[in-house]
């Protein structure tokens, strides 16, 4: 399995050019507006990245924060809000469990493909770092704000098959009170040559063998919570 933590310090390039050619179908935004509607709220994107789920609410909201460990993937993120001309935003280094916002600033709290990681480099203590996330989260969230979380449920399966190291964490978001749904966010891309070049990059090598044509399915799960 590739290296996700320098993928994360050192190619947002590469990285950008493969979740780009993720839901081509506009699914995660419409799972977005299923559960909250975003129009004219003040919002903090978690795990930001390359701004994929930012640029998705950009258009829609008062303001928006992207936040991010990764300098380097929250340049990316930068330039193309700047590039789409929006004015409302801005970006923030920052861990998940210590956001630098203040109490009761934000009506929606999200966090795409993120908060996993916790999981995935803390095996040990990822409870805890899972529970400060969410608190925090709280902690930022106006009365009757909302708490927004997405992740994988399954790369190259076309119904939910969720990474087995995850399943305590979405048991434990379950219990917390999260209610969930799922859908389709497959990738498509350009051709043959590059699903094989990016699902590889990201993936591994096996994944390949999932591709399908120009396309590699994805499953991805929603939870969300009002404030607490």
């Amino acid at each position: 399995m590739p290296d996700h933590k320098a993928i994360y310090s050192e190619e947002a390039v590469n990285y950008e050019r493969l979740v780009s050619h993720e839901d081509d179908q506009g699914n995660i935004l419409r799972a977005i507006q299923q559960v909250v509607n975003p129009a004219g709220l003040d919002v903090a994107d978690l795990g930001a990245g390359t701004g994929r789920v930012t640029c998705l609410l950009a258009p829609l909201v008062r303001s928006i924060v992207a936040l991010d460990t990764s300098a380097h993937m929250l340049q990316i993120a930068a330039d193309k809000l700047s590039q789409a001309g929006y004015a409302h935003w801005r970006t923030q280094v920052a861990d998940h469990r210590h956001l630098p916002l203040a109490d009761a600033s934000v009506d929606l709290c999200i966090s795409g493909w993120s908060i996993c990681y916790l999981v995935d480099w803390n095996r040990q203590s990822w409870r805890a770092d899972v529970e400060a996330a969410l608190a925090e989260m709280n902690r930022v969230l106006r009365p009757g704000g909302h708490r927004v979380i997405i992740e994988t449920q399954g790369t190259g399966f076309t119904t939910p098959h969720p990474p087995d190291h995850l399943l305590e964490y979405f048991r434990f978001l379950e219990e917390a009170g999260f209610h969930s749904i799922w859908f389709r966010t497959d990738y498509r891309f350009e051709n043959a040559a590059q699903a094989q070049e990016l699902s590889a990059f990201f993936f591994g090598e096996e994944m390949k063998q999932k591709i399908e044509g120009v396309i590699l399915p994805e499953c991805t799960g929603l939870w969300w919570k009002n404030r607490d």
